[in-house]
């Protein structure tokens, strides 16, 4: 295995872990960024009030994404597995 393949995989995983993690903190954000906005206008400092809302949105946001992200990790996975030959034979 040369070093330009452990880079290479490496790089590609952390571009899937990018991926797979941007439905869920983007939706996080958004809701959270709203919530407080609303809490800014009213007057209303609770600090329990922006957490439901926000676990609802993600629940949406993966059930949304959630058949994207899987097919993108098996992908992934397959793809990693179908070069194994290749790594080990110093390719």
């Amino acid at each position: 295995m040369t070093p330009e393949a452990v880079i290479d995989i490496g790089t590609e995983g952390l571009l899937l872990a990018a991926k797979l993690a941007a439905p869920v903190l983007i939706t996080a954000l958004v809701v959270g960024f709203a919530v407080s906005l609303l809490q800014s206008i009213t007057q209303v400092q609770e600090v329990t009030l922006s957490f439901v809302p926000k676990i609802i949105a993600v629940g949406i946001a993966l059930l949304i994404a959630g058949n994207w992200m899987i097919a993108e990790a098996i992908a992934f996975t397959n793809e990693m597995f179908a070069r194994i030959p290749q790594l080990l034979s110093g390719g």
